[in-house]
């Protein structure tokens, strides 16, 4: 999912003069550090988006002539440095007006001018950040349902700013609600502690629990399921959930491993591939974070049920979890013992998995495909 910084300009971006308008060549001077926080927010995977509040602008007291010789030098500046903004929204209003936009003010921290963002399902609104430094501003935060950061705060500079993003930037949470199942999944890629998982079915918790423990990030979830039907709708809603939080936690995958490499690293290994034995029993998974769903499975369990799961189910979670997660999975088991054979089968792609979200300090935080994007 697409994830925005939604970035004041006057004082943020830019020196505010006490006049409070940028009108003139010499009255323009940047933040310090902004170029440089901008450009790691923006190799992160963050979209840029400036939202302003020009008061008058237009009018006899701000001519727009007077705004836009400076406010271009700016752009051209920002370009210069591989900075782009996708988008510039500036209200025109003084204070105490605002124009609309379906009855709902334009004006920070109105947030008229933003409604296509809110509209935007796949936007995350909630892994996205307001930038200012004004009240205003993280009002607007505020109302949007995201973050907010005030330059100037409790001495918060830019490279706080980046600090306080990209330490946070890898974790999301997602709620799902239907007549069948009740879930809140979260999860934090860069935390490690020991998963909380309650669904109802004590073995399907175990297996849920291997996957926070040996992939290392914190997890949490809860399901209320109608398990008086039987376990399915639980534990195929359960999958759907922690893929969607997995994928939004990832963001645009932008300096990641992508496979992962086992450690050994040896010419016979498949990149990406994890084997793990359980007593007689042994899985292999092969995992990619292509942004397409695909499960590939072979083996067959020694039996029917292990506890109150039923086996199928095992192969309809993993085919459910990369079709909503949007990753490749091949996934082999042997075995006499149909318990060994399914926790095996979780501790690899757990494993594979940890490789696969692993931060790759050779990317440069590059999206890792040739096609510039996952």
């Amino acid at each position: 999912m697409k994830r925005y910084l939604f970035i004041d300009r006057d004082g943020t971006v830019i020196q505010e003069p006490a006049d409070f308008q940028i009108d003139a060549f010499d009255k323009l001077a940047l933040v310090d550090g902004v170029i440089p926080a901008l450009r790691r927010l923006q190799e992160a995977g963050y979209r840029l988006v400036m939202v302003s509040n020009q008061d008058g602008l237009g009018t006899a007291a701000f001519p727009r002539e007077t705004f836009e010789g400076p406010h271009r030098l700016l752009q051209q500046i920002l370009v210069s440095q591989g900075i782009r903004f996708e988008a510039e929204h500036i209200d025109e209003s003084f204070e105490g007006e605002s124009r609309m936009i379906d009855g709902t003010p334009t004006r920070k921290p109105g947030i008229g001018m933003l409604l296509p963002y809110l509209r935007d399902r796949e936007i995350d609104i909630a892994g996205s950040w307001v930038i200012g430094d004004r009240d205003t501003d993280l009002q607007l935060a505020a109302n949007l349902g995201c973050a907010g950061l005030r330059i100037g705060a409790d001495g918060l500079d830019w490279p706080g700013i980046v600090e306080r993003i990209l330490g946070c930037s890898r974790r999301a949470e997602r709620l799902r609600e239907t007549r069948e199942t009740r879930i809140r999944a979260s999860i934090d890629l860069d935390r490690s502690e020991p998963p909380q998982v309650s669904t109802g079915i004590g073995f399907f918790d175990h297996m849920l629990e291997q996957i926070g423990t040996h992939a290392g990030f914190a997890l949490a979830l809860r399901c209320e399921g109608d398990l008086h039907v039987d376990e399915h709708h639980t534990v195929e809603d359960c999958a759907i959930v922690l893929g969607e939080a997995l994928r939004a936690a990832l963001g645009d995958k932008r300096g990641i491993a992508r496979y992962g490499v086992d450690a050994a690293d040896t010419p016979s290994r498949l990149l990406g591939q994890v084997a793990i034995p359980m007593d007689e029993s042994l899985a292999v998974a092969v995992l990619d974070l292509c942004g397409r769903g695909a499960f590939v499975f072979d083996g067959v369990f020694a039996r029917e049920r292990v506890g109150e799961l039923s086996t199928e189910m095992v192969t309809h979670f993993f085919r459910s979890l990369c079709s909503s997660a949007g990753m490749a999975l091949h996934l082999k088991v042997s075995g006499e013992n149909a318990h060994h054979q399914v926790e095996a089968c979780f501790k690899a792609f757990a494993r594979a998995l940890r490789q696969a979200i692993a931060r790759d300090a050779a990317a440069a935080g590059r999206a890792p495909s040739s096609k510039g994007m996952l």
